[in-house]
């Protein structure tokens, strides 16, 4: 079975490739230096993230992060409570003078430069707006802060400063709809974060579950081989499905190897994202996480059916296949199409989070990283890989490649037109998907 875990191995990698660059950054990094802004009467908000999500003719679509500003009233932490509003261009776009024609409490979004923060949220608040979406000139967030010598500080509408990805596609959502509505509201951060509990829980189970799986194979390996010398005999079956078979060790070259590999393909990347390249990552996932959740079955049940387990058949393409691998493969198969197909609804992450749990559990079990010199290069390459795609990368591109390609998937989205509720709930899908491939490299360290 050894060609079937080598398939394994490089899917997992095939996905985790496109997770080793894919960062947490969609609402874009924050810049600028609290010290610099001392807070002041009128001008003294914490720095919020804030959610504006948008319907479009009446139906719910893509959700955008902002940061909201120093100045102007507290933005609602609950939903519930935020008001969905029209959103409408600004006339003259940077709102640095008078618009054209009044509002009647509808959003507005601007274009930054030409004036100070407040100026455009003064004239926006005189022209009748209930919020202004002020649109950076560059990918990253800004902090919008009062200047020294400000005093027209008494402003009643809130502010909002958004990416410059998001103000493009809010411009392509208002040129070619006819109704474009906003609702803006700033979570608050529990204390602690029942979800990020449950996530830590998983990562740390599915861990446990892999060492013990690996130790529990060795164990069984050695006793295998202690039969081998006592009895002589070479009608022992050779591999077994749930055996020590299989095992890949990462040597200081692989690691090294891995982490260029992992730089061409976030080049390749930033050069020719797509949304075909997602399908493809989702069909990655499925194949992978079949192999996966076969392998852990087999493992299991191969203990009450073990006949089936030690009897074997040849297969075209996998060699010798058990017959117990065999009987659960069809629903494996089942399984993962069942839930590509329905991955859209509320509950599909049970199934996704099974699919990534057993993916992980045999990759760990099958990955060996036989010493700590082999680690220490590895960790030491994937540092610098970061320092490098997120900072130096900046000097090379004129832009951070690792944000960038982090954020060029939904964008493409909004593009072309993919961003309804069911393709919004399949990009928060793949970004799951991306948390248990981190999961995958994390614990592999």
């Amino acid at each position: 079975m050894d060609l079937q875990r080598l398939c394994c191995v490089i899917l997992a990698f095939a996905v985790v490739l496109f997770v080793c660059f894919s960062s947490s950054v969609t609402a874009g990094d924050i810049v600028h230096d609290d010290d610099d802004a001392p807070k002041k009467p009128g001008c003294e908000n914490d720095f919020v993230l804030v959610k504006v999500q948008t319907w479009v003719d009446g139906v719910e679509d893509a959700e955008f992060v902002g940061v909201g500003a120093r100045f102007g009233p507290k933005i609602v932490s609950k939903e519930k409570n935020a008001h969905q509003s029209h959103l409408t261009f600004s006339d003259p776009p940077d709102c640095c003078t008078a618009l054209r024609k009044q509002l009647a409490r509808d959003v507005i979004m601007v274009h930054r430069g030409n004036c100070r923060f407040t100026t455009k949220a003064n004239v926006a608040e005189a022209a009748g707006a209930s919020a202004v979406l002020i649109i950076n000139n560059q990918k990253e967030l800004y902090k919008m802060v009062c200047e020294p010598d400000e005093t027209d500080l008494d402003i009643k509408i809130p502010a909002v400063m958004l990416p410059q990805e998001a103000g493009a596609s809010l411009e392509k959502m208002l040129r070619n709809s006819s109704s474009v509505s906003v609702q803006l509201y700033s979570p608050r951060r529990p204390l602690v974060d029942i979800a990020e509990v449950f996530l830590w829980l998983m990562a740390v189970g599915t861990i446990l579950c892999a060492s013990y799986w690996s130790a529990w194979t060795a164990r069984e390996a050695a006793i295998e081989q202690d039969k081998l010398l006592k009895d002589a005999s070479d009608e022992l079956t050779n591999a077994k499905d749930g055996g020590a078979s299989g095992v890949v060790d990462i040597n200081t070259t692989s690691a090294v190897l891995f982490v260029v590999i992992a730089s061409c393909f976030l080049v390749m990347l930033y050069k020719l994202m797509s949304y075909w390249f997602v399908e493809l990552l989702v069909v990655l996932f499925c194949i992978g996480g079949v192999e996966g959740l076969q392998t852990c079955l087999v493992a299991l049940l191969s203990r009450w059916f073990k006949r089936a387990g030690e009897a074997f058949i040849k297969v075209p393409f996998f060699g010798a296949v058990s017959y117990l691998t065999l009987a659960v493969s069809p629903f494996c198969i089942t399984f993962a199409v069942v839930w590509a197909v329905y991955r859209d609804v509320s509950f599909a992450w049970i199934g996704q989070d099974i699919l990534g749990i057993a993916l992980i559990i045999t990759v760990l079990q099958i990955v060996h990283i036989p010493n700590l010199k082999v680690g220490t290069v590895l960790l030491s390459c994937a540092f610098l890989y970061d320092i490098f795609w997120v900072f130096v990368s900046k000097k090379l591109f004129h832009e951070s490649v690792m944000i960038v390609v982090s954020t060029a998937f939904f964008t493409h989205m909004l593009d072309h037109g993919y961003c309804g509720s069911n393709n919004v709930q399949t990009f928060k899908i793949l970004k799951r998907i991306i948390n248990w491939s981190c999961f995958y490299i994390g614990s592999s360290w």
